[in-house]
């Protein structure tokens, strides 16, 4: 268990390195180099107690033990070139197994200021290797101050999501278990602690031992691969199964296959691409794309996985992500679970979800389980604090845990969501996703389908009955020059049921420099970036400010007024597609694709207008005559003012 006073020493660690070491990715990395150094030395310490002999300081490796670099006799800088020259010579120690080694092969240390370096080594000579799983979950803490991985793309999944995707998989004590992608390899621990917990810490040393050797991960970045041997090490695994591995690039592992893949994989496709082989079942060079795909290609038979993947994956229209859905719905998807955009802050407001597969049921499965959950139990900003209550993770799991055992049981066609709870999770049949053509994996939008079903008119997508859709644009306010013109310029201000004027306007040469373009009259002008859905219709030709999106329909298939009044009153739904950590907004592609709607024709369309604005016509009205017994009540009480003045 992670204590307050283990914390402490941690936060302690790095307050001293800040001033010399800035980057928290280093801060982690020094301590991590001088936890190890510690820890040898502890275990030899502990060899010695017992009767036994040191492994890893003797030899000519024994002037480096921890007391003689302690040795209060040193002078400053005497300790500083005596910790330099053992943590670059220690990768060459034969007395340490290989992964201890390869943990040393990059250390340095970037300052040499003796007094900092004394600091910090009082410091870590508090902590003591009494317990590898006590000072594991010590290690887990430490790394949770990594914000600098967001710009490769890759994000630390907070412990509990990864957490509740280890409980719905409930990997078993003689499976093997694969995270591609692993990290600080988060994932394997937990799968790890499941097991044992699941055994009530009873495990055989046999069974112990396979467990340990079934649990392998890969990394492409030496700096991951060091810290996750470290991080299982420091959880009680002898010689952890981590490999420095280009999983999309390589070969070398293809033909290797896992009972229970997890992973979160990196979402940035790095410039230039990928150079994937030619093995994988989607040709693509996105890795969010072909790290799913790998994964279906590495699951047994009847395999399990759990994987976390950015929302392009569930929705881009893509021939690679349309191909890949494809595929998913026929090989093993049984359900998606969207989690709300700030699960990963600080890092990113990337909208994210969790694909599950399990080979054996979903070819069993004539549905797909969708669940949308829009509370994890902390809150959504960049701190990311613990709410009141645990959120709806735990009813999550138990849906999904419960549709798992109705096909073991032979009763899943039986299973039904409770109606109470049909606002987080509902089923959608297989058939319903493959004849939508772009087998789209976004379940509101199959759930909203459903409740207009009842509705004699097709059901449409936004894009369906758009000719053009694009985000404005803002010139440069450095360059007076760009404004002052005759181009009506739109910001959010300025939106109302009928644009007929601007507060700004652009120039010519205002609109060549930037983004923005004129939208022509009865264009739709919609915010997606502040006062997200508020919506108008353009009377006049306007060009729009960033964040304001124009909208020009096919009026052989909708009437302008009509989009507008389905917009006006889908404020919520639209906000519901943000995304963003500091700033929220929707993407204009993404509100195409998944807005929807029943569509009835033009002559109907044309009437429900109709009826719609003599009812506002009457509202208007009925506030005028409001406004004007107000005005004359305000009246009559100044007339009693003044005539009570006068008696």
């Amino acid at each position: 268990m992670l204590t307050q006073e283990t914390k402490r020493k941690i936060d302690n660690a790095r307050d001293i390195l800040v001033g010399k070491v800035p980057n928290p990715k280093d801060q982690v990395d020094q301590i991590t180099t001088a936890l190890i150094y510690k820890f040898m030395d502890d275990m030899d310490r502990a060899a010695e107690e017992i009767g036994g002999k040191a492994r890893f300081f003797v030899g000519n490796f024994a002037k480096y033990a921890w007391g003689k670099l302690m040795d209060p006799k040193l002078t400053g800088y005497r300790r500083v070139d005596l910790y330099v020259e053992a943590i670059t010579k220690m990768r060459h120690n034969p007395n340490a197994p290989q992964f201890f080694r390869d943990i040393f092969k990059e250390a340095v240390l970037p300052y040499r200021n003796p007094e900092t370096l004394n600091l910090f080594l009082k410091q870590i000579n508090k902590f003591t290797y009494d317990h590898s799983e006590d000072m594991g979950d010590a290690f887990e803490y430490l790394l949770s101050v990594m914000s600098a991985q967001g710009d490769a793309g890759m994000f630390r999944t907070p412990r509990h999501i990864i957490d509740f995707i280890v409980e719905v998989i409930d990997p078993q004590k003689n499976e093997t278990i694969l995270d591609p992608a692993c990290g600080t390899a988060g994932f394997l621990i937990s799968a790890y602690k499941h097991i044992r917990r699941e055994n009530k810490n009873k495990l055989t040393p046999d069974e112990r031992k396979k467990l340990m050797n079934n649990l392998v991960g890969y990394d492409i970045s030496p700096d991951m691969v060091k810290l996750s041997l470290v991080n299982m090490y420091l959880h009680d695994f002898p010689e952890p199964k981590i490999y420095e591995y280009d999983t999309l690039s390589s070969e070398d592992r293809w033909d290797e296959t896992f009972d229970v893949i997890m992973a979160n994989p990196p979402f940035m496709t790095p410039k230039g691409g990928i150079r994937p082989h030619k093995r994988f079942s989607v040709q693509a060079n996105r890795s969010e794309v072909l790290f799913v795909d790998y994964i279906l290609e590495h699951l047994n038979q009847k395999g399990r996985a759990g994987i976390i993947v950015p929302e392009g994956i569930i929705f881009q229209t893509a021939n690679a992500y349309k191909d890949l859905r494809r595929l998913l719905i026929e090989d093993g998807l049984f359900a998606v679970v969207s989690l709300p955009a700030g699960v990963f802050n600080p890092y990113a407001g990337v909208k994210t979800s969790i694909l599950f597969f399990d080979n054996k049921i979903a070819k069993q499965a004539d549905n797909i389980l969708f669940i949308k959950i829009t509370n994890d139990g902390y809150d959504l900003g960049a701190q990311r604090r613990k709410l009141d209550n645990d959120g709806e993770l735990p009813i999550a799991l138990q849906i999904l845990t419960t549709y798992r055992k109705s096909f073991d049981k032979g009763i899943s066609k039986k299973f039904k969501i409770d109606k109470s709870l049909d606002y987080l999770a509902w089923l959608t049949p297989k058939k319903k996703i493959i004849e939508s053509g772009d087998y789209n994996l976004s379940g509101g939008r199959y759930k909203a389908i459903e409740t207009y079903e009842k509705q004699k008119w097709p059901v449409v997508k936004l894009g369906d009955v758009v000719i053009e859709m694009k985000d404005g644009g803002t010139p440069s306010r450095k360059h007076p020059e760009y404004f002052g013109g005759k181009i009506k310029w739109c910001v959010v201000k300025d939106i109302k049921p009928e644009i007929t004027d601007t507060k700004e306007t652009l120039t010519e040469l205002g609109l060549k420099h930037s983004s923005a373009k004129v939208w022509p009259k009865d264009s739709i002008i919609i915010s997606l970036g502040a006062s997200i859905g508020h919506v108008g219709i353009a009377k006049v030709p306007v060009a729009t400010k960033q964040g304001l999106s124009g909208i020009v329909v096919n009026k052989k298939k909708i009437l302008p007024k009509f989009l507008y009044y389905i917009l006006l009153t889908k404020k919520e739904t639209i906000q519901a597609f943000a995304t963003g950590v500091t700033i929220k907004e929707v993407r204009p592609s993404k509100l195409k694709e998944l807005f929807i709607f029943p569509l009835p024709p033009l002559e109907v369309q044309k009437e429900i207008v109709e009826r719609i604005e003599k009812k506002q016509e009457i509202i208007n009205n009925a506030k005028e005559l409001i406004a004007k017994i107000e005005r004359e009540r305000a009246d009559s009480g100044r007339i009693f003012e003044r005539l009570d003045c006068e008696w």
